[in-house]
């Protein structure tokens, strides 16, 4: 039976649509994140070159001006490879755009425009049920695994929905090939559902995005719990109204904050090619901007908001060592550990890899997608350094940045 997964960044139009063959400064504008994260100083020294990231999502069209070129059409396994460069809805090529867009003649920019994207297009909300062409795309679980097998070193996953056994099952098997799994924790938060995450985000070995506006502040929608592990940007962001690919509209999700984390991990890995998936894991929870302790997670932001440029900065970062995850405790097992490469360089764990929480479980369901509407302040903020200023972090409509206590597997 197929699990009901939907994609978590809706591409609700906020504000007008504008042809992606405009002035160039009129997309770039909206992208505020590129200028604070710092994005022409880090392409200095990466990226994101040599580095590919599976897309599991709706399809990428790979002809859009931002992607020619950027999309390893000929690499998706031929088994899960239906349709993979027809998008049924225009959100998979958004994250694809996010990823590794050039920007080209007005379109999106990329955060890694050096990395390159493999395209999958799974079944979800958004294909008719029970016709021929939800018959024919495969399911979420089947790309990941299929994923697995592939040289791809991060899989990207814009999609929620519930616990699958075939899905868990998907995800141990990739983190026992050595994958960095990114996933969106849904848009049920308070301003829009029960803030439950979704799945695969909550499942463990796998990453869990929150979004945050460009005051820094979580988004109402943004769902919250054990399984948030960082936040990035996800509101305000240009990305393709449907899949006729005339016009960007203004978007928001966890989805879109998914994509540029993901991102963020290309540019990590281009810089130091012989890292492990623990290490690039470990210098995005280190480096991440917080003002709480690193042992004691935010429910609503985990670690804090990604700083790859913290680590592209220092040549001699230590990432600590290959074969320990740094959520091995949060995971509740060890094939992260286990998949490190021997030939990976050896050194100390850093401080994250001796985390206090008790393991991250994948106990009971989630809804799917939920509203992608503004978030707005509360009275509670936390500073965090981004770039070389200072910005706030508020938790929008969620009061104070409590601590949370991942459950046991």
């Amino acid at each position: 039976m197929r699990a009901v997964s939907a994609v978590v960044g809706a591409l609700a139009v906020i504000g007008a649509g504008f042809a992606p063959n405009a002035v160039a400064a009129d997309v770039r504008s909206k992208q505020w994140y590129l200028d604070q994260m710092q994005a022409e100083k880090m392409w200095k020294v990466s990226t994101g070159k040599g580095v590919k990231v599976a897309v599991i999502d709706t399809g990428v069209n790979p002809d859009t001006p931002s992607l020619k070129g950027q999309v390893l059409v000929d690499e998706v396994p031929k088994a899960v490879s239906y349709h993979s460069t027809v998008d049924f809805d225009g959100h998979g090529t958004t994250m694809a755009e996010l990823i590794a867009g050039t920007g080209a003649e007005g379109s999106l920019q990329g955060l890694a425009p050096g990395a390159k994207i493999v395209p999958y297009r799974v079944d979800l909300k958004g294909l008719k049920v029970g016709s021929a062409e939800q018959k024919k795309t495969p399911e979420p679980w089947q790309a990941i695994r299929a994923a697995a097998d592939t040289d791809a070193q991060i899989i990207s996953m814009s999609i929620g929905g519930y616990v699958s056994p075939e899905e868990e099952e998907a995800v141990k098997y990739a983190a026992s090939k050595g994958k960095l799994m990114i996933a969106a924790v849904g848009n049920s938060g308070t301003g829009s559902g029960d803030g439950n995450v979704d799945y695969p985000a909550a499942y463990p070995y796998v990453i869990g995005i929150a979004a945050v506006d460009s005051s820094f502040t979580v988004a109402k929608f943004s769902a919250y719990g054990n399984y948030v592990d960082l936040v990035a940007p996800g509101t305000g962001i240009p990305g393709w109204c449907d899949d006729t690919f005339r016009s960007y509209c203004d978007t928001g999700g966890t989805s879109q904050a998914t994509a540029i984390a993901s991102a963020a991990a290309a540019l990590i890995w281009s810089a130091h090619p012989d890292w492990t998936v623990n290490q690039v894991t470990r210098s995005l929870i280190d480096t991440a901007s917080r003002t709480w302790p690193e042992d004691d997670p935010s429910k609503y932001a985990g670690y804090g908001f990604v700083r790859p440029r913290m680590v592209l900065e220092n040549a001699k970062y230590d990432a600590g060592a290959p074969n320990v995850d740094p959520l091995a405790k949060e995971n509740g097992g060890n094939l992260l550990a286990k998949s490190a490469s021997s030939s990976s360089a050896t050194s100390t764990p850093s401080a994250s890899a001796t985390s206090k929480n008790p393991g991250k479980g994948s106990v009971g369901g989630t809804s799917a997608a939920g509203s992608s509407a503004e978030s707005s302040s509360d009275s509670n903020t936390l500073w965090i350094a981004l770039g070389g200023a200072a910005a706030v972090l508020v938790i929008g409509g969620a009061g104070v940045a409590v601590a949370r206590a991942r459950r046991a597997r």
